[in-house]
């Protein structure tokens, strides 16, 4: 219904967007991410198990994102005929149907194997959950801050390619180099495993803002501009993904605290919740940032706009990655506890038992 373009004008078709647009991507889409990163903390409490399946997880949802950048364009030509309305319904309804057949296959033979009560939890029960709960708060603020960097870097992609890099085609490149984002996924369990949660994430903010940095000593140099954002790409995913697999951890954390394991609610707030939050500050905050500077879209710009432009690109995310690794350091002592708490409630779900 969101990629139909009926015959409306006016504030109907703006209404018949907006809604169609938040049910889509706000309903629809939060329901089904509340539900993947709930699941998690539900399957098993093996931290490594967890980091393994959360990997397969961001490797997907990358293989995903590749494919509707990569191919949405040539199927909307092939399949419209020349009318791009038709070919984005037909387009989007195939990705629709495919995704349906795919999240219903993936469901289908999952089991939740840690033992917890199947009564269900009110909305208030489940807030008692986040008492004391210190390690989902700094997930929390910290993920969140981290997606306005995520949002801004992706966004603005486009405005450095075409103002300051002169090749607005170079856009298209920066998002298809996303898919690199796999090596960070495949590679988050062997680096746990060598060091540790929190450790993996603060080395991917080290990487994204290397990678962020040495954009700003290229150039105009497209080669280096290239490698500098395939090295960001691999940072800031191997960062990425991170929340999503210790969010499960904070759920043990609160269950342990408060006797309430309301993995739904503390995973829908720590995961959809703070991508939301973080992608609407990540394109308020650069866009007042160019307001300031005099930024006019489709022209030259002057030497003050074309500054901001790079700030935000480039420094802004700098700086992002090093507020949520300071936030992070402190998640260092949360995570030491973890084996302790896993077997306290091992032993409290055999006592009820």
């Amino acid at each position: 219904m969101a990629f139909t373009a009926p015959n409306l004008s006016g504030t109907a078709k703006l209404l018949y967007a907006g809604i169609t647009y938040i049910l889509a991507a706000g309903v629809i889409y939060t329901g089904i991410q509340t539900t993947i990163s709930a699941v998690l903390p539900n399957l098993t409490l093996n931290a490594s198990e967890r980091i393994g399946a959360n990997s397969f997880r961001m490797v997907g949802s990358l293989i995903g994102s590749f494919v509707t950048s990569t191919f949405t364009l040539p199927l909307v030509a092939i399949l419209g005929k020349g009318n791009d309305k038709v070919g984005f319904m037909i387009t989007i309804a195939l990705f629709g149907v495919a995704a349906v057949v795919l999240l219903l296959t993936a469901f289908k033979n999952m089991r939740e194997r840690v033992p917890v009560s199947t009564k269900s939890i009110s909305l208030k029960q489940s807030m008692k959950a986040t008492v004391g709960n210190i390690p989902w708060f700094l997930l929390v603020v910290s993920f969140s801050t981290f997606w306005i960097a995520q949002s801004d870097r992706n966004s603005f992609s486009t405005y450095y390619a075409k103002y300051n890099l002169g090749n607005p085609e170079l856009a298209a490149v920066f998002n298809g180099l996303q898919v690199l984002g796999i090596i960070s996924s495949i590679s988050i369990p062997f680096i746990v495993k060598v060091t540790n949660k929190t450790a993996t994430m603060l080395i991917g903010l080290a990487i994204g803002a290397v990678g962020q940095a040495m954009m700003a000593m290229v150039g105009g140099n497209f080669a280096l501009v290239i490698v500098s954002w395939c090295v960001g790409v691999i940072g800031s995913a191997l960062a990425m993904s991170m929340p999503f697999a210790m969010l499960a951890d904070t759920v043990d954390y609160g269950e342990w605290k408060s006797g309430i394991r309301a993995a739904g609610f503390l995973t829908a707030v720590g995961s959809a919740f703070c991508i939301q939050l973080g992608s609407g500050f990540g394109s308020f905050i650069p866009s007042k940032i160019l307001d300031a500077a005099g930024f006019v879209a489709h022209q030259q710009q002057t030497a003050h706009a074309s500054a901001a432009i790079s700030f935000c690109f480039i420094w802004l995310p700098v700086i992002i990655y090093a507020i949520v690794g300071f936030i992070m350091v402190f998640y260092f002592k949360y995570e030491k506890m973890e084996p302790q708490i896993k077997a306290e409630l091992l032993q409290r779900a055999e006592a009820r038992d």
